[in-house]
């Protein structure tokens, strides 16, 4: 994969950029770590500079973000309760409970944006609850543009600095991704226990 993503970059620069993170936002497998060391090594070897190729990567980012804020907007609060009226009882869940997380994300909505634009695979899925809880759109994106503005810039100067040998530090971060995997596989499961608990405890 790395191979086609540095052929896309070489062939249609600072636009392939975009073209690859948004890509990267709506499809998380295609990996941003990946396409922003590249870039960022690119700049030392063509035409491409380094903030041109950390803007074009945070529009792009930003853009797969709003796009998927969008489609949160289809699942607002109004439709999950109409999912909740009609398969409430098998999926366990109450409309006391679809209203205590919309609050909670009107309370700490925009920090969790923000440090979710710094985390795999949570930095694309978080744009969908900012959607369903109707963030304001100005926040969202606030929020988004300043988290990703933060990872593109790390990674592509740390793509610059290490240059070919940059597959050491993909293999690090991929050790960092498969660790932030694993806790939020642990926080899933932990939360659910003590939802299916403090639900039987109700009962």
């Amino acid at each position: 994969m790395e191979q086609w993503i540095t052929s896309v970059m070489e062939n249609y620069g600072y636009f392939g950029i975009f073209l690859l993170i948004l890509l990267e936002n709506v499809f998380p497998p295609v990996p941003s770590e990946v396409v922003l060391t590249a870039g960022g090594f690119m700049t030392s070897t063509t035409s491409l500079t380094v903030w041109g190729v950390i803007l074009s990567a945070t529009a792009g980012s930003v853009a797969g973000a709003v796009m998927l804020y969008g489609l949160g907007l289809l699942l607002d609060v109004e439709r999950l309760e109409q999912i909740i009226d009609k398969h409430g009882n098998w999926l366990r869940l109450k409309k006391a409970d679809l209203y205590k997380a919309d609050r909670w994300f009107d309370r700490f909505g925009g920090f969790a944006v923000f440090i979710g634009r710094l985390i795999p695979l949570v930095r694309s899925l978080i744009s969908i609850p900012a959607g369903m809880s109707n963030m304001k759109f100005v926040l969202f994106l606030a929020f988004t543009t300043a988290g990703t503005l933060i990872w593109n810039t790390v990674l592509v100067y740390i793509g610059r600095a290490v240059g070919e040998n940059r597959e050491e530090i993909l293999a690090q971060l991929g050790i960092y991704s498969n660790i932030v995997y694993a806790l939020l596989i642990v926080g899933a499961i932990v939360g659910l226990w003590l939802f299916k608990k403090r639900r039987g405890a109700g009962q």
